[in-house]
Parts: structure tokens; sequence; C-alpha cells
């Protein structure tokens, strides 16, 4: 036997690829350890007090808790069930807590994109390595927020389309409104899902269409489903995202959100790629090889096509969505025909019982080595955020209202909750005018002798960094009451 063949034969091993699997969950939550952007991410705080004022008030939002300047604007918590999670995470284990949340969820988005690839393609490797890509293109790009939901639900989704499609099998299909259900109740970003299942079915209904008028090409692979069922399932799918506190109400929210143009300018996640960076020539590869994977195969199929083209268009117009198109990217690689004879069987319960096991143990020793516990974290927040201001001001209270850098809006909804917020990352709340002028006076643009919010403050926190701060210091209005390496307090003079 030649060294090649004992080589295919180890890797074919249960034991190495359960130890492969199990290497790289430990590898995706040590970097989680490392980073702890779980607590570092501005968003998550105001998540987690949304999440606590869900508890307390057994109640759902309707206006802008939290702010005085958007207070009776009207708004949704439409990520409530998240909230909630992170929420209690932090009411039982503190900042640990939320450290622990994040990781499991960025872990739990590790194994999704893994079983959704292992599922479509059969072959172990194929899907280890195309995963360790995709964590690479988007997995640590941002915070594990509401969005790494969507992320695990969608994999979820593409998988019983794909299936469904391949099989005939219109049944799987009928799984999706249990998963927009719960979808619709943890993040707005079921629509694109919704989109997804809407374009599978569109296009199995035109290739019925064209095949009745004879003018389907040979070069495209037949449709293999009914036409009304896939349309069915979308109307109980669509049905199932208004059960909930917001019911169709969150189609408004959507719509909302889609008409706002300042954030997309302001906020370097919504941004276009810029290509500044490696993982965003990761994103474009994988795209490029899906669709170099649909056009070398002997027929193309036209709902991956589309739905790559569709991918396209909304991945890479902002950064933050890189997501889409790297999960459906390598989503369409995976599929990739392979003899049978290299398709592995799955992995059984037992599989993933030992791998899970394995899994903790190592990471709870990675945890000693990474730094990762309750000082440490307290430490990373301090560094990142106005603590040691906050608390100067909670031993030298004084008047408000508060004008607050947008940034630190979040980390001050949880952090000093006694002073309502100008702004915070909820960018749908406030809307383009507000997120403009605060955009603008933070750069201090003339304009800034004119914001009205602004001028009615009685307490300013700002980060140092930014040029308002350094203008205020000479503005006759205002006086320094505190400073220090992150963040400068100042008071008005009345």
């Amino acid at each position: 036997m030649s060294v090649q063949q004992d080589l295919i034969a180890l890797l074919k091993l249960r034991a190495v690829q359960l130890s492969a699997l199990t290497a790289l969950i430990v590898g995706v939550g040590t970097e989680c350890f490392i980073t702890k952007l779980s607590v570092l991410d501005p968003d998550m705080w105001w998540h987690l007090s949304v999440g606590d004022w869900i508890v307390q008030n057994r109640a759902f939002p309707h206006t802008g808790i939290f702010s005085h300047t958007a207070a009776d604007h009207a708004w949704m918590a439409y990520s409530w069930g998240y909230e909630v999670l992170l929420s209690r995470a932090y009411v039982w284990f503190s900042f640990l807590g939320m450290g622990l949340f994040g990781t499991a969820l960025t872990i739990a988005v590790a194994v999704a994109i893994f079983r959704m690839l292992y599922r479509i393609s059969g072959r172990f490797w194929t899907a280890w390595l195309l995963s360790i890509v995709v964590y690479a293109a988007f997995l640590f790009n941002i915070a594990p927020r509401p969005v790494f939901f969507t992320v695990i639900l969608f994999t979820i989704t593409l998988t019983l389309l794909i299936d469904a499609q391949r099989s005939g099998r219109v049944q799987l299909l009928y799984w999706l409104p249990l998963v927009f259900l719960i979808w619709a109740n943890i993040h707005i970003q079921f629509i694109y899902g919704l989109a997804v299942v809407g374009l599978f079915a569109g296009i199995n209904l035109l290739q019925r269409i064209a095949i009745s008028l004879r003018v389907y090409p040979d070069s495209l692979t037949p449709p293999t489903l009914p036409v009304v069922p896939p349309f069915a399932v979308l109307a109980c799918c669509i049905l199932a995202t208004c059960v909930g506190p917001y019911s169709f109400h969150l189609y408004q929210e959507a719509w909302v959100i889609s008409k706002s143009k300042i954030m997309y300018t302001m906020i370097i996640e919504l941004q276009a790629l810029s290509f500044k960076y490696f993982n965003q020539y990761v994103e474009l590869l994988l795209a490029i090889g899906a669709y170099f994977a649909i056009g070398w195969q002997r027929k193309i199929d036209p709902f991956k096509l589309a739905l790559l083209i569709f991918a396209s268009v909304f991945a890479f117009r902002t950064w933050r969505d890189a997501w889409f198109i790297c999960v459906i990217a390598a989503a369409v690689i995976a599929d990739f025909p392979a003899p049978d004879e290299e398709r592995g069987r799955s992995i059984q319960r037992s599989g993933w019982a030992i791998v899970t096991v394995a899994s903790i143990l190592l990471l709870l020793v990675m945890v000693r080595n990474t730094d990762f516990n309750e000082r440490a974290l307290d430490r990373t927040i301090s560094a990142e955020f106005p603590v040691d201001a906050v608390n100067f001001l909670r031993k030298n209270p004084v008047g408000g209202p508060l004008y607050n850098s947008f940034d630190w809006g979040g980390f001050l909804i949880f952090y000093m909750p006694q002073y309502p917020v100008s702004i915070d990352g909820r960018t749908d709340l406030y809307g383009d005018a507000i997120d403009q002028l605060y955009f603008s006076t933070q750069e201090a643009d003339p304009s800034y002798v004119t914001d009205p919010v602004l001028n009615e403050a009685g307490v300013v926190i700002l980060k140092n960094k930014f040029p308002i701060a350094q203008m205020l210091l000479t503005d006759r209005r205002f006086r320094l009451i505190y400073k220090d390496e992150l963040a400068e307090v100042l008071v008005r003079n009345w």
C-alpha cells in the first residue's frame, strides 16, 4: 500500500474525523476567548438592557425606551428573543455569562455551517476545509449579535431547499414554517430567508412554464418539484413570521430600515467592501469559486445561479452581510457532484456526543490559558467604555439631559440608566435626520453650534479622540469636570 493510500485510509477513520471536528470547534471557541468580542461590541449593551426591560415589565417595547431624544418614536425590539437570552446569561453569570453566551453562539454558527456543508457534500474533509474558509471570511468580523441566529437558521433553510430540490421530496419544505416562526422572533433578517424561499418557488415555476412552452434549454437542470407546494410553504412561512409580539408590523420595520441611508455612509460595517482586509478577499474568492462550480457542471442549476447573483448584490453592498454570500457560495461549492464512493456516512449522535464532551473539556483548559474570566473581562470593558467617567458621575451627580458619543450610547444605557441617552446604536429608532446631525457634530462641523440636542444638554460624555471633544473644551457653554485617557465629561454653565 502506498503512502497516499495510507493517508486516504487514515483520513477516512471516524476517530480522525471527530478529532478534526473537535479541533475546529475548540479553535473557534479559543478565538472568542482571545478577542472577547462579546463585551467589546457597543450594541451588545443595549440588547442586554432591552432584554432586562422585557423580563422586568413582562411586555414588549413599542417606543424608544432608554432615549430622551427619541422617547416617543415608534420602535420595535425585533430581536427580543436574543435579548432575553442575553439578559438571562448576564443575570446568572454577569460579564462571564455574556462572554460565554457569545462564545456558545459563535460555536453554534460554526457547527451549523459545518453540518450544512457536510449534509450537502457528503464529504467530511470538503465540509471541514470549506468551513475554515467561511470562518475566515466573516465569523469574527462582528460580535455575536442576533445576526448569528440568522446565520444558523439560514443554513437550515438552505439545506432543506437544496435537499428538497435534489431529492424531489417536497415534504422536506414543510419544516420551514417552524424555522421562520423562530427566526422572526429573533432577528429582522428573516426577510432574507423569505426572499430565498420565494426565489426558490419562483424559479421552479418559471422552469415549469418554460417546459410547457417547450423553450426550456437542455443546458439547464430540470425541475424536480411540483409548482404549488413551494408557494404554499412560502405562504405558511409568511404567516408564521406574523406570530409574535409585533405580528405583521415587523414588515413595516423592515421597510423603515431599508429606507435608511445615513447609517450606510457613517457606520463602517454597513459600508461596501474596501478590500483593505484579508477576509474581504476570502469572501470574493468564495463567490468566484461558487460561480466556477456552477459553470463547470454539465447542466446549470437556475436556482443556484439566481441565488448566487441575489446574494452577490446584497452581500457586497455591506461588510456586515458578508455571511450571506459566504454561506451560499460555500453551499454551492459543496454541492459539486462527487462519486458515490466518496460520500461518507453522516456523523451519528454518539459521535456528536464525543465531540461535544471533548470540546467542552478542551475549552475549559483554553479558558485558563486565555485570561477569559470575570476580572479580565472587566478590564477589557473598562479599557473600551467610559467606566471611570460614569463612576465619577455617580459620586458627583449633575443634572441632565445627557449628550453622549454614538458608540457609547448602548453601554451608557446599561451602566448609567439614570441618564436617558441622546443616541445609541438603534439607528432605526433615531432616523436619518438625527443620525446625520450626530455624525456632523461628532466631526465638529460648524453646525454643531446650533445642534439643538447639544444645546439642551446638561452633561456631556464624549470620546477624547473625536473633534467635538476638543472643540467643547474651549466652548464657553461648557466646562470640563472630568477627563481621563478615554473620555471627558463636561457640564453646562447655566
